[in-house]
């Protein structure tokens, strides 16, 4: 199996498993337990706030790292 087919399967098994506990959460908010992602961020951010800022990193740095305009072909390890 090619890097790009398993790399879809399990962004697929991410989103999946997200819009399958996303909904089940918005569908009966009377129940406590059933969180949504933004309730847990929240509760996250209230116990420990310092785990935000590190979020922010994480993404920010996946960010720069997807979409920073850079050309393989101009790299300096190409020679």
């Amino acid at each position: 199996m090619s890097d790009f087919i398993t790399w879809t399967l399990v962004n697929a098994a991410w989103l999946t498993a997200f819009a399958f506990f996303e909904a089940r959460a918005l569908r009966h908010p009377e129940n406590a337990n059933r969180v949504t992602l933004s309730r847990y961020v929240w509760t996250i951010g209230q116990k420990w706030p310092l785990s935000l800022v590190l979020w922010g990193l994480v993404i920010g740095g996946l960010s720069v790292h997807f979409f920073w305009n850079w050309c393989p072909a101009l790299g300096s390890s190409n020679g």
